[in-house]
């Protein structure tokens, strides 16, 4: 009796190993959720302070029905002569900001024990963070660290940035999966790739789990702090937090199978938690994604993150 062959899957496509441009397109509705214009024009003071900007702002946000309460000169003439029923035009302020996303797809950032790679979430992370800052009229680009050349887009605005951004990350990433090496090469280079993309008081963010950054990785990151804002994205899969010591399988994408001996790990997130603090010392302000919580609990982080900047 003739039976028919099993129906092969690419690994590559598993759901938390692949990233979907579409995907990361899509998350523009999680990072616009719940953001009000007026929560929109928050900015940053000294001493962590947050207060809204004054003013209405330039930029138009919406046009709805007049309330109690309503300024009067802000009546929309053309939407109240239409429908013959008051109409305001509410504004948002349009932030001048630049900012760079750096994402870290090295081959220890393809790794995960839950729910995803932590290459994936810094991604998810990062276009979260990137859709909130060009819906606040800000620009945005992109570098992707790897094993070869660097992804590099340049700062840009609106919509068609994100998608130049996603589908860069995305391309990338694929890149990566298939790639052979497995030695990490240094973060340095491509913090100084930054220096050029970004005008003095830019922003970068980076979004890796600073596995193997390289030798002179703090002298490069020092030097930067002087000209640029720099923000942290610590990506952490549970495995390093909360694991036993044993003997642990595991699975790679070309199907190759092991064990290794892992020790316990440091109770309390102890090891990312003195990783922020270090940085937090030297002027660089972070924050810890969890691999597996996903990107319904990044959105609010990238909410105080977006703050900070």
């Amino acid at each position: 009796m003739s039976g028919s062959a099993a129906p092969t899957t690419d690994p590559y496509q598993a759901s938390g190993i692949h990233l979907s441009g579409e995907t990361l397109m899509g998350l523009r509705h999680l990072a616009r959720r719940g953001v009000s214009p007026a929560s929109r024009t928050l900015a940053g003071l000294p001493g962590g302070i947050v207060t809204k900007k004054r003013g209405r702002g330039s930029e138009p946000d919406d046009v709805r029905l007049w309330s109690e309460g309503d300024d009067m000169r802000f009546i929309d003439r053309n939407a109240t002569a239409r429908t013959g029923e008051l109409h305001v035009r509410t504004h948002h302020d349009e932030r001048d900001r630049t900012v760079v996303l750096l994402v870290d797809f090295r081959p220890s950032m393809l790794f995960g024990t839950r729910r995803a790679l932590r290459s994936v979430a810094a991604a998810e992370a990062l276009a979260l963070l990137g859709w909130r800052v060009v819906g606040d009229g800000g620009r945005v680009g992109l570098i992707v660290a790897g094993t070869g050349e660097p992804v590099v887009i340049r700062p840009s605005g609106g919509e068609r940035a994100m998608t130049a951004v996603t589908g860069a990350m995305a391309q990338a990433h694929a890149v990566a999966l298939a790639a052979s090496a497995t030695d990490d090469p240094p973060l340095g280079p491509i913090l100084n790739l930054a220096r050029s993309l970004l005008p003095s008081g830019g922003h970068l963010v980076m979004a890796t789990a600073l596995d193997a950054p390289g030798a002179d990785f703090d002298n490069v990151l020092t030097v930067l702090a002087e000209r640029l804002s720099i923000r942290l994205l610590l990506v952490s899969d549970a495995f390093e937090r909360m694991r036993a010591p044993g003997f642990y399988p595991y699975a790679m994408p070309d199907g190759q199978r092991g064990t290794i001996e892992a020790e316990r790990a440091e109770p309390g997130s102890k090891a990312a938690d003195d990783r922020l603090a270090e940085m937090h010392h030297r002027g660089i302000e972070g924050l810890r994604i969890d691999v597996e919580t996903g990107p319904e609990a990044y959105a609010p982080l990238m909410e105080r993150l977006d703050a900070m900047l």
